[in-house]
């Protein structure tokens, strides 16, 4: 038997056995520090960006672009992955209402041609591009940067679970690329998309065989193009 006791950033077990044992497992919590040291070097307009769907067999790769302000930023505000829907939900139309932010997408069409890394770096351009003010540094999620772009940056590994500018941008691709999956799914109804937004569960792998490919399924993924090729 046992509980977990919160203590600031980290939670311990204490579980009862023969005696008393204890687990520290650490928990990241995305801070405002690195806005902060870009702002410290003079930086004016710091954006956060992160894109969400490099995974899946169907629909585009959206990214998000995110400025926060120091005196309105969202309370729980983390990775995306980490929140349900709903708190994604609330948190995307508070991010909306609070802070500058761009959204950007790369089509089906284009993850096949230029493959899905690329793809990515287009919509977080995209993304950059469609902000209401010019940036003029980027926090940037993962350990490479797209080129190209208008200003300074800095990749942040696991920049979602780190840096709040760049989890409130998780948040926004994510809940923005569900909603467009959704609409897809209405369209092309039996694959599950508004449960599983494209990615490769066992569920929609069965339906792809049973159902066949779609106009919005990524040929150049290997479960599609291995279906095609058994087709033809």
């Amino acid at each position: 038997m046992g509980w977990f006791v919160r203590q600031r950033d980290h939670f311990v077990l204490a579980a009862r056995g023969a005696g008393w044992s204890y687990r520290v497992m650490t928990r990241i919590v995305p801070d405002f520090s690195f806005e902060t040291l870009a702002a410290e070097r003079g930086c004016s307009f710091v954006v956060g960006v992160d894109e969400v769907g490099r995974g899946p067999l169907a629909g585009p790769v959206t990214a998000a672009a995110v400025r926060l302000l120091p005196g309105a930023i969202p309370e729980g505000l983390a990775d995306s992955k980490t929140l349900s829907a709903a708190q994604r939900v609330a948190l995307a139309a508070q991010i909306m209402s609070c802070a500058e932010v761009g959204v950007g997408h790369a089509s089906v069409v284009e993850i096949d041609a230029i493959n899905i890394l690329q793809a990515s770096f287009v919509a977080m351009r995209r993304a950059i591009a469609a902000l209401p003010q010019a940036p003029d540094h980027l926090l940037i999620d993962g350990n490479r940067l797209p080129q190209d772009l208008p200003c300074a940056a800095e990749p942040i590994v696991k920049g979602d679970a780190r840096c709040l500018s760049i989890a409130a941008a998780s948040i926004v691709a994510k809940v923005t690329r569900d909603a467009i999956m959704a609409g897809l799914d209405a369209q092309y109804p039996g694959y599950g998309w508004v449960r599983n937004a494209g990615y490769p569960t066992a569920a929609h792998k069965l339906a792809l065989r049973a159902l066949g490919v779609t106009p919005v399924h990524r040929r150049s993924f290997a479960p599609v193009r291995n279906i095609l090729c058994e087709e033809n």
